[in-house]
């Protein structure tokens, strides 16, 4: 039998569907994880959907953080976030999504459902001996954070939800329309280009990190989306883990007040704020000292 969690060579290719678009998109993946500023832990987790990939970083008797990107994101791109968040003595965990485009394989169980992707980060942290974290979502990830922790309360200590979709309000449906050509064929690098710097400005984006997103939309194998409704007003109010809600001033993907003021509706004990300036896609990186102080500040224990 396979050991729940394996180190895995940096340069080593997932078991995936062979193709000169697929090894490209894996190339830059490496790249943009050569260039972290901090050392880097590969590790493959075995769950019964398959193989997961977790890039480690910071002291291992550390506290757990785990990371989760939006959607097409990969963990590259917590880039910028990383180096102060592990200077701060934080275990980071920084998951690629199942059946995401980046070094996870999705070759076991079908998800079935928002509950087999909870099932699956459920299985994720118990091949790692982690009992209980803190949690980061961007995006579709802050989504996949919020009902983790209303799904498994006891695993999880803070909260951090990075300008999150579908948690509070919807999308606006410009942005809607200006996404849905991504998922029509053909899906190609120049597409998923244009959409983030439509929706960035053309500002604010790693180069490296943008080169990720367009080849795996590319060249990665498309998988359905595992997404559920925004949680509930009552699902709200019992939220256990202190929350912080960042929202991107000049997110295209909705209206960030809107969110923001929902968000603190919901949760009045939550920590909330509109960060001015950044867009949905170059949260992490357009301003990343403001981002990243307020975020060690909050999972330290500060307001």
């Amino acid at each position: 039998m396979s050991a729940p969690v394996s180190r895995t060579p940096r340069g080593a290719r997932a078991a995936d569907p062979a193709g000169a678009a697929l090894g490209e998109f894996l190339a830059a993946y490496d790249a943009a994880l050569a260039r972290w500023p901090v050392p880097v832990e590969p590790l493959t987790v075995r769950t019964p959907h398959g193989a997961t990939r977790v890039n480690a970083c910071g002291p291992r008797d550390g506290r757990p953080l785990v990371l989760l990107h939006g959607g097409g994101a990969t963990s590259t791109g917590w880039a910028d976030t990383v180096g102060p968040l592990t200077a701060a003595g934080h275990r980071v965990l920084a998951v690629d999504l199942i059946g995401d485009p980046g070094r996870s394989v999705h070759d076991g169980a079908p998800l079935g459902g928002v509950p087999g992707l909870l099932g699956w980060l459920d299985a994720v942290l118990d091949r790692l001996d982690v009992p209980e974290a803190d949690l980061c979502g961007h995006s579709y990830g802050g989504w996949i954070a919020l009902e983790y922790a209303l799904h498994a309360p006891a695993r999880v200590g803070r909260l951090a939800l990075l300008d999150p979709t579908q948690c509070f309000a919807g999308f606006r449906p410009g942005y809607l329309l200006r996404a849905l050509p991504l998922f029509l064929p053909p899906r190609t690098a120049g597409r998923a280009r244009s959409y983030l710097d439509w929706e960035s400005g053309g500002s604010g984006l790693d180069a490296g990190w943008r080169e990720v997103y367009a080849l795996g939309h590319a060249g990665f194998p498309a998988s359905r989306v595992v997404t559920g409704p925004r949680p509930t007003r009552d699902r709200l109010r019992a939220l256990r883990a202190p929350t912080l809600v960042l929202t991107a001033g000049r997110s295209r993907a909705h209206d960030a007040a809107r969110v923001a003021a929902a968000a603190r509706d919901a949760l009045p004990v939550a920590t909330v704020a509109v960060l001015p300036g950044v867009s949905h896609h170059n949260l992490l990186t357009a301003r990343p000292a403001e981002l990243t102080g307020r975020l060690t500040a909050f999972l330290s224990g500060g307001a």
